[in-house]
């Protein structure tokens, strides 16, 4: 009886705190969730860790997040009937199966017909400890299913309210993105008013990020619907975005970047906990001086001139250091790759790209008559 006190203790404790309170537990006692989270996701994002293909492997990523919440109901729905059969179990012969004797897997039988309310009647309570057991458990399998119907939808509704703006930034920022491409298209010359609207659409995107991934750990697991975009990658972005401005971009205020580099440092460093991400002084240069040097060059054709000198670079260096460390090791614990300060590959926007775009041009630039296009022959080509 005390074990299964303690199982459905802990198991309600863990469901209150994962679905119901919503803060992040800082308490350092066992959690069925953390401990479920840290032994399932390690062992799966390695083995997808071995997929060659970009797409091919974080589409196997992609099923963990969904997957992960199933089982996570599974196993709270299973401890619970394993605690009340304990409960029975431990209570002696409390229970009436004809001239049967009452064996622990009968227990546990009755047990989960009692939580989903079959109502068989095979196994009958004969006293009124194990009477007001099977009215709990049943009242608590109502509660479990309540639970199950209210917590999917709030949690798919905080996961599209996530990529919205991840999908705006496409055309912002290029895919995957870049901070220089972010400036580069988003302001015309020195129009400090565009930059500050980005600026402040996104201050408020990543404190929607932290107050729902704070709230449901689990979201930081769903990816994208692009393999070369993620939550983290945006993040990213707008911080490296924001500390170019901060470090000195003449003409330009950085005013409303500073508010946003604060959101969104506050942002990767709280969720660095929540994924336990790990300080990694080995982890790759992510801006090296060639980078920066084309940086500047891609921003002059632009009309934007960053500071030249040491005092801009080690003020940029001082920036990179207070969020740098934090979304390398996210990117490590969730095998993201994190977008590049410039992009060096041709490769085009998810805009621009299509299913039907090379028979399109290749019919525009007359390889294949239109006639042959539409009598399927061109598969021969394709």
């Amino acid at each position: 009886m005390i074990a299964g006190l303690v199982v459905l203790f802990y198991v309600l404790l863990d469901s209150f705190e994962s679905v119901l309170l919503p803060r992040r537990i800082r308490r350092q006692h066992f959690r069925i969730t953390s401990w479920f989270f840290r032994y399932t996701w390690v062992p799966y994002g390695r083995l997808a860790g071995k997929i060659q293909s970009q797409a091919r492997r974080e589409n196997m990523l992609g099923y963990f997040g969904p997957l992960s919440m199933i089982a996570l109901l599974v196993l709270w729905a299973c401890s619970l009937i394993f605690g009340f059969a304990l409960l029975q179990y431990g209570a002696g012969e409390q229970l009436m199966l004809g001239n049967q004797p009452i064996t622990f897997r009968l227990l546990l039988y009755h047990s989960g017909e009692t939580f989903f309310t079959l109502g068989y009647g095979d196994i009958t309570p004969a006293s009124t400890y194990s009477r007001f057991l099977s009215v709990g458990e049943a009242g608590m399998g109502f509660g479990f299913l309540a639970i199950v119907i209210g917590y999917l939808p709030t949690l798919y509704s905080a996961f599209s309210q996530r990529e919205i703006e991840i999908s705006l930034l496409d055309a912002r920022a290029g895919s995957p993105p870049s901070a220089a491409e972010l400036l580069a298209r988003s302001i015309d010359g020195k129009d400090g008013a565009t930059l500050d609207q980005l600026f402040r659409d996104w201050e408020r995107w990543a404190a929607e990020v932290l107050e729902s991934h704070l709230s449901y750990p689990v979201l930081s697991f769903y990816r994208s619907q692009h393999s070369n975009q993620s939550w983290l990658g945006a993040l990213t972005v707008i911080l490296d975005a924001a500390a170019l401005v901060i470090a000195g971009i003449e003409g330009v205020s950085n005013e409303q970047a500073r508010w946003t580099f604060k959101m969104a440092r506050h942002a990767v460093v709280d969720l660095a906990q929540v994924v336990n991400a790990r300080y990694d002084p080995g982890a790759p240069e992510r801006l090296t001086p060639e980078d920066l040097a084309q940086l500047r060059s891609q921003l002059a054709e632009k009309g934007l001139k960053l500071g030249d000198g040491s005092e801009v670079e080690d003020k940029l260096h001082t920036l990179r250091s207070k969020y740098e460390p934090y979304v390398l090791g996210i990117a490590h614990n969730l095998y993201i790759q994190l977008p590049p300060w410039i992009r060096h590959d041709p490769i085009r926007d998810n805009w621009q790209a299509g299913p039907w775009d090379r028979l399109i041009q290749a019919e525009a630039l007359g390889k294949i008559p239109h006639e042959q296009r539409r009598s399927g022959v061109i598969d021969d080509h394709f």
